[in-house]
């Protein structure tokens, strides 16, 4: 079966993903956990030392500047899903407006990202990185931040990990999900109608105010 953006979306929207069982498989397998991984958006985590990290601004953030990059960086590791025919369906979602990755800088180079695709209220969180301490916690803050401000009311992350649980993410049914999903795609959000937080400080303040 060939795989084309249009039906990737409606993966998405039926509540599955695709993956890969490495880099150098040519095939790919659809996924539907009987656990799934949310984050509440009212409930993301900013501990002490993470929101003295955001209020010090000692980085840059940016969205959809740096897809491909954010992607490679994501499969640079010794075990990936991600092999060459999902990184090309995910940059033809992006070129078309559906796959977003949001970017954390120092200067000019490139510490962390996370990406993943939207659909109707949804944002299905597909993976992150970080090359320098607390760079993807910063890129999760400055998304969610992002997501509660441009309508958003499910983070979908596919799997809980004690990474993603210690941020405050929770682990619900498959059942729970596609209820969650049902109401998610009735509607319409837009990840790029709201800019990005002006500062970390304004990320940390409006956490405190929703949480």
């Amino acid at each position: 079966m060939t795989v084309t953006p249009e039906l990737l979306l409606q993966a998405y929207r039926a509540g599955v993903f695709p993956m890969a069982e490495h880099r150098d498989d040519p095939e790919m397998f659809w996924v539907d956990p009987r656990k799934r991984g949310v984050f509440p958006l009212d409930g993301f985590r900013i501990s002490r030392s993470l929101a003295k990290t955001l209020r010090r601004d000692a980085y840059r953030v940016t969205l959809n500047t740096a897809f491909g990059d954010v992607i490679d960086a994501c499969a640079d590791r010794s075990e990936t899903w991600i092999n060459h025919d999902i990184r090309v369906l995910y940059e033809e979602l992006h070129h078309q407006g559906h796959a977003h990755s949001l970017e954390v800088w120092a200067d000019d180079r490139l510490i962390g990202g996370v990406y993943g695709v939207a659909v109707g209220g949804a944002f299905c969180g597909e993976s992150m990185f970080s090359r320098q301490r607390d760079a993807s916690k910063i890129a999760l803050a400055w998304l969610v931040d992002l997501l509660r401000r441009t309508g958003f009311v499910l983070f979908d992350t596919q799997f809980l990990t004690h990474h993603l649980a210690s941020l405050g993410a929770i682990e619900i049914t498959r059942a729970e999900y596609r209820a969650h999903l049902t109401q998610a795609l009735q509607i319409t959000a837009d990840i790029t109608s709201a800019p990005l937080a002006a500062s970390g400080q304004d990320v940390v303040q409006r956490n405190t105010q929703t949480s």
